[in-house]
């Protein structure tokens, strides 16, 4: 048994058989427990209000807009949102993360490394699949997700960086940065870079 508070964790409704799958793995951590399982994602907001779960594990498609995600950080910023998507791009990981998801991970992530995203999660840290974060996921044909270029972009504003530092570290020009920086603000819906700034610690990579 752990000797401290376990990570209290809801799992949104997935299909039969990946959910019993992921149930079984998170009930094997003494670490965590599950207190709301198979939720369906229109009760979400009313399961989050009711548990206050320190992680929600929920399904990247059902999510529909990723705007989801920014609405549901804002009115349960206690807990932190780990998303499973059934297939994995650079841009909606970005889009995600910017959105404040702690994760974004393909459902044919390792065992152990969901186990991780989520004790992470729960730390406040954000987690991304090593293989995003250098930048090879594919793109998506979505006018609204960010474009691999933009994926690029949108952390090196995160971290500060200015027009001419982020054109030198991508090698492209000034303009090109200042294009892409008002095509992530439109996507996002923001309109400086304090708002894109996430209140968590700095991504950090997992092996898929």
């Amino acid at each position: 048994m752990p000797s401290h508070k376990p990570i209290t964790v809801v799992l949104a409704r997935f299909d039969d058989l990946f959910a019993g799958g992921l149930r079984e793995l998170l009930e094997g951590d003494p670490n965590l427990e599950i207190v709301a399982a198979d939720v369906e994602q229109a009760r979400i907001p009313v399961v989050l209000r009711g548990h206050r779960p320190d992680v929600a594990v929920l399904d990247a498609q059902q999510l529909g807009e990723l705007t989801a995600v920014r609405d549901l950080g804002r009115h349960h910023p206690a807990t932190r949102l780990v998303l499973l998507a059934n297939v994995m791009s650079a841009p909606a990981c970005a889009q995600a993360l910017a959105f404040g998801a702690s994760a974004y991970l393909g459902r044919d992530t390792q065992a152990r490394d969901v186990l991780s995203a989520i004790h992470l999660a729960s730390r406040g840290l954000q987690v991304m699949p090593r293989a995003l974060s250098r930048g090879t996921g594919a793109g998506s044909g979505s006018s609204q997700l960010l474009t691999p270029r933009e994926a690029q972009v949108l952390p090196l504003l995160q971290r500060g960086s200015s027009n001419a530092e982020i054109g030198l570290e991508l090698r492209v020009g000034v303009e090109t940065v200042r294009s892409h920086t008002r095509n992530i603000y439109h996507k996002l819906g923001v309109s400086s870079r304090r708002e894109l700034v996430v209140p968590y610690s700095s991504p950090m990579a997992v092996d898929e």
